[in-house]
């Protein structure tokens, strides 16, 4: 099987490569060697290389800089995955794509289901969902997995950015009324070659660990390992003050909850997706061992 993997230099398609080696024979073109911002290179592209499956890990990660530039944004969160998916249907190729828990409306308390009504609150969410929609519209053969706080050993990331500062300031103010479950890129990537090694029907599922925590409770943990690893930190968990999100104010609004119910996934591939804070710790010992 020939798979194509987009965006395979970032966090999930670096972990897809990994996953997906024993599945077949991976292709994952660089930025120079692929503009995914040009529709017709990607269509020559894919013209030569005539893959069986594509795994679209590419997206527009930058929440805040996609309210400045949203063409660009919307390019890569709903024109490729639009450009790929009426591919896939016509070549009866099968596609993988990640979404975001930032198309739902991130109120409330009780986690999103996949049949919740969205309502993102920023271009970026905005462009995830017409990327989904129209993936769902094309009559592609497809996985539309749904995360949320992506974060791994590798590129940039919320545990790696606390890690570094806690190396240099003595304290921190993180939000603690945010919401969420902590997702490693190396569990995203996991569960994708059990789904397509499965026999489970296409769609959209939630994919992120068991349990819940604030972007505070997520840096305390981190801060904890860090310290039983001997990291040597000017701060611990007892110097990090939980704030509102209105004390940091960004150019797009976050979501308060993206807490994500995990019920369809778990029962299709008959799995207990495991907890955050075990993933936190596999993956900052990777960090830390590198």
């Amino acid at each position: 099987m020939k798979i194509l993997v987009l965006g395979g230099s970032g966090q999930v398609g670096f972990e897809l490569q990994r996953a997906l080696v024993t599945l077949g024979t991976i292709t994952a073109p660089t930025r120079n060697e692929l503009d995914l911002l040009n529709p017709q290179a990607v269509a020559d592209y894919l013209e030569q290389s005539q893959p069986d499956l594509i795994a679209n890990a590419a997206a527009w990660t930058a929440v805040d800089a996609a309210e400045e530039q949203p063409q660009a944004a919307r390019r890569l969160n709903a024109g490729l995955p639009k450009q790929l998916a009426e591919y896939c249907a016509e070549q009866g190729v099968f596609l993988v794509h990640y979404s975001s828990d930032y198309v739902y409306p991130g109120n409330g308390t009780q986690p999103w289901h996949e049949t919740s009504d969205p309502g993102p609150l920023s271009v970026y969410g905005q462009t995830k969902l017409e990327g989904d929609k129209a993936i769902e519209q094309s009559g592609a053969e497809h996985f539309i997995f749904r995360t949320s706080w992506v974060y791994s050993a590798r590129g940039n990331n919320f545990m790696k950015t606390m890690l570094r500062l806690a190396k240099s300031k003595p304290e921190l103010s993180i939000v603690a009324d945010q919401i969420g479950a902590p997702t490693p890129a190396r569990l995203i990537a996991q569960i994708t070659a059990m789904a397509i090694q499965s026999n489970i029907s296409g769609g959209i599922y939630h994919l992120a660990p068991n349990g819940e925590t604030s972007w505070h409770g997520f840096a305390c943990d981190i801060f904890r390992l860090a310290q039983q690893a001997e990291q040597q930190l000017k701060m611990g968990p007892e110097n990090a003050t939980p704030i509102p999100t209105s004390d940091f104010p960004t150019p797009a609004e976050r979501p308060l909850n993206s807490r994500l119910n995990l019920n369809k996934l778990e029962a299709a591939l008959d799995i207990k997706l495991p907890d955050w804070p075990s993933q936190l710790a596999l993956t900052l010992h990777e960090y830390l061992d590198k």
